[in-house]
């Protein structure tokens, strides 16, 4: 649900598929421009775009060279942005991973799709190490995405694409969650929300899939090596048919894995175990020893550069092949950055309500149908990225499917404005909602009502200088909980 809002006082509630007059003649004079302006293009033959969708896990919004703030290298991603567009006002919808990557795939805030806390053990919290009999019943393997709900793979495959899934599912184990089960034909990585990236286990348990079997057959191998590997062949596999891409990395997220002493050794701070941190190859973190604050700040740079490098190679791939103008390319991070270093100028991180946490890096490339080297500072997020894709491979959707995003291709291309003018959040008692310029925050680990255009960083609270303005949003945040609440009921953790 969109609402658009008027601050002298008024304001009305639309669903997307029910903007007002108005802003329908809007959206459709921009949806005929751009076709004029694609149309003009020379070598645009309109044909069906292949689509390659990346996700990065725990990238903070910092976390590329063309932003500028950090001394991290990433010359691949630094080139798709210059050929493309990127985006400063992304978000997801959950500072984690499983609620923010349901609603990618989904384009349904989790609330509505039922995913909306992490598909995890916790007894690993306290070193306790699985025996395949306990995991074989424990969350990781029984609780997944509602087979009721709808995928981009879904729709794609309907139509003729061929589907893929590469690298982090962190939906559902169970073979009735699985890729294949869930619209696509191809699935090689990892089931649940995190792996040692050389064993590909979970805390013991061998965590690496080809289709719905789990293989240890390239175990040792480094996880992004692996990605990059069958990204590659998925895209090279001869065919007549567009194909589109799942690509989800699992870099730079930390192993899941225990710490070489102990598997029960508490930290000074918690009872967890502490963990090994992020892995990476020795030749990526070399040029970053002892020039960054830490080893483990080291080792998350050279993740995320090699996970550029493999990028590069796939874009490549896709440049040889001769597809670069008809490769619909994609890249963000499924929630803010953790250990990275901090993601100012934003506040605070992953888990957290602050815009450190929800705000993501995103570029969006496909050379003649959009600008090259673009900025953009409009509202959007990871809710508008199944309509944009399922747009663009000429689908229909199904008639009774309530997405809650819209197709932000003109917006991309500058042709319109985002007709985005609010979103809400809500995971693990924390509250947020976001109207305009204007951001309210109600957690244990703080809050209040920031204006994001004059403070992005979040250090002001106005709620007392406005609080009319925060009763509102307070308010619309009230209203869009209860229309969750009214929605179908979808499982694993909806209580119907």
């Amino acid at each position: 649900m969109l609402s658009f809002a008027n601050w002298g006082g008024s304001h009305y509630d639309l669903t997307v598929q029910r903007i007002n007059h108005v802003e329908w003649m809007r959206v459709l004079i921009a949806v005929i421009v751009l076709g004029f302006i694609v149309r003009a293009v020379p070598g645009f033959t309109g044909e069906r775009p292949n689509v390659l969708l990346i996700v990065s896990d725990d990238l903070g919004y910092p976390d590329l060279g063309c932003i500028g703030t950090k001394q991290i290298l990433t010359p691949n991603l630094d080139r798709l942005a210059a050929r493309g567009v990127r985006a400063t006002s992304f978000y997801v919808t959950c500072p984690a991973c499983t609620p923010s990557r349901a609603s990618i795939l989904t384009g349904r805030y989790p609330q509505r799709n039922g995913l909306y806390e992490l598909v995890r053990n916790d007894m690993v919290n306290y070193g306790h190490i699985y025996t395949e009999e306990e995991y074989a019943t424990s969350p990781e393997m029984t609780l997944g995405l509602d087979p009721r709900e709808v995928t981009i793979g879904d729709v794609l495959k309907r139509v003729g694409y061929r589907t893929g899934v590469v690298g982090k599912w962190d939906m559902g184990q169970a073979k009735r969650f699985l890729p294949l089960q869930r619209g696509f034909d191809f699935f090689y990585g990892i089931g649940n929300n995190g792996i040692d990236y050389y064993t590909h286990e979970r805390y013991g348990i061998p965590s690496m899939f080809r289709g719905n079997e789990r293989t240890e057959q390239d175990k040792g191998t480094y996880a992004t090596d692996l990605f990059r590997r069958e990204a590659m062949e998925f895209i090279d596999k001869p065919s007549q048919s567009p194909w589109f891409l799942y690509l989800a990395f699992n870099a730079p997220h930390a192993a899941s894995s225990y710490s070489a002493d102990s598997p029960s050794k508490p930290t000074k701070s918690s009872n967890r175990p502490e963990g090994v941190g992020v892995q990476a190859p020795e030749q990526w973190v070399r040029p970053y020893r002892g020039k960054v604050a830490s080893e483990k700040l080291a080792r998350y740079y050279a993740a995320v550069t090699c996970m550029d490098a493999a990028i590069g190679e796939i874009l490549g791939l896709i440049e040889k092949r001769g597809e670069t103008t008809n490769t619909f390319v994609i890249f963000l991070s499924d929630n803010g950055g953790s250990g990275n270093g901090g993601n100012a100028p934003l506040k605070a991180g992953k888990g957290t309500m602050f815009e450190g946490g929800l705000r993501v890096p995103f570029i969006a490339s496909l050379p003649g149908r959009l600008p090259q080297g673009k900025t953009t500072d409009e509202f959007l997020s990871t809710l508008e990225l199944f309509p944009t894709i399922v747009g663009l491979g000429g689908a229909q959707l199904p008639g009774d499917l309530e997405l809650d995003g819209f197709n932000m291709l003109p917006i991309l291309a500058g042709a319109a404005p985002s007709p985005r003018k609010e979103m809400f959040w809500m995971w693990r008692g924390m509250k947020a909602a976001r109207v305009g310029r204007w951001k309210w925050i109600e957690s244990p680990r703080g809050g209040g009502l920031f204006n994001l255009i004059d403070n992005p960083g979040e250090s002001a609270d106005l709620s007392a200088t406005f609080a009319e303005r925060a009763a509102d949003l307070k308010g619309r945040f009230a209203e869009w909980r209860k229309q969750m609440e009214t929605a179908p009921p979808r499982g694993p953790f909806r209580n119907y």
